[in-house]
């Protein structure tokens, strides 16, 4: 009975406009900030020590904007995952860099699309999908409902999901070896023997190694792409960009230096409430290990 009426919301949502969304997104977003200490704390911290904001002033009205496009993030989504893919991929008023998908995908190598939680990373996909076979790593969801909508709003066009296991890496393997794209949340915090600790934003954050162990593997080209989200619902910038990697220094330590640059661009937009410095299970904390050295 949950399942059904929550997929039953999440369709009305999908109905309404997306202007309506945002606005509705804005409001969600500070009551979820009012009434959820640890996600307002978590928030809180991480924007502070991003040193993204030049003074107090600019702190408090940086986090104002970041609880209203957070809200957003999460309202849109019924919008990107219950329209029709056309609708959806014909919101990007503005497509920059496809020319480095098209080079990249005339090398014949696969191409490795690197997304941050920036935006609204959700239509990339998609958008890529509408052109070019791909294949995402996801997380699945806890409940049962929001995966089957999940899959269904990120399957379409010519886009596949595989699990972030070894059976999903597997698969990503497989598709660069064919010729075709994949694509990571490179921000996505990973299991343990999964990453190494390098800085973002100045804080040591564990950071999966597995797009630069696939991009050295393969001989795959990477590119970095992010969508910004427009004001007053008026859909979205899709942005790509080449992102060529050293592989005898830090991959990782690249690639978030990478991400900090398009953060920058609009720093409300990056989900600043994600527990990007955490801890996973079995993995030694950045100080103790610094200790035991």
């Amino acid at each position: 009975m949950t399942s059904f009426l929550f997929k039953l919301i999440f369709r009305l949502l999908a109905s309404l406009p997306l202007r309506w969304l945002h606005g509705l997104g804005a409001l969600l977003g500070y009551i979820t900030f009012a009434t959820s200490k640890q996600y307002a704390a978590r928030t809180r911290e991480n924007l502070r020590q991003s040193n993204l904001a030049l003074d107090e002033t600019d702190y408090a009205k940086l986090l104002d904007q970041t609880i209203a496009e957070a809200g957003k993030g999460m309202m849109e989504l019924p919008w990107v995952w219950g329209r029709p893919l056309e609708q959806v991929c014909a919101t990007v008023q503005h497509c920059q860099g496809w020319e480095h998908v098209e080079a990249a995908h005339a090398r014949g190598k696969g191409i490795i699309f690197l997304t941050p939680h920036w935006g609204c990373f959700e239509i990339t996909s998609l958008y890529i999908g509408q052109h070019l076979p791909l294949t995402n790593l996801y997380s699945s969801p806890k409940q049962d409902w929001l995966e089957t909508v999940m899959r269904s709003g990120r399957e379409r066009g010519l886009a596949r999901l595989a699990t972030a296991d070894l059976s999903g890496v597997r698969l990503l393997f497989k598709s660069l070896k064919r010729g075709e794209a994949i694509g990571l949340l490179p921000d996505q915090v990973p299991s343990q023997g999964e990453g190494e600790w390098v800085d973002f934003f100045s804080r040591p954050a564990y950071t999966m190694t597995l797009s630069g162990r696939l991009a050295q593997s393969s001989g795959a080209p990477v590119l970095l792409v992010y969508a910004e989200r427009l004001p007053h619902g008026k859909g979205y910038n899709l942005n790509f960009e080449p992102l060529p990697l050293d592989f005898s220094k830090s991959v990782p330590q690249q690639i978030n230096a990478a991400l900090e640059r398009v953060i920058a661009i609009s720093p409300a937009q990056y989900l600043w409430s994600y527990n990007r410095y955490k801890t996973p299970p079995g993995v030694q904390p950045p100080a103790s290990r610094e200790q035991t050295c």
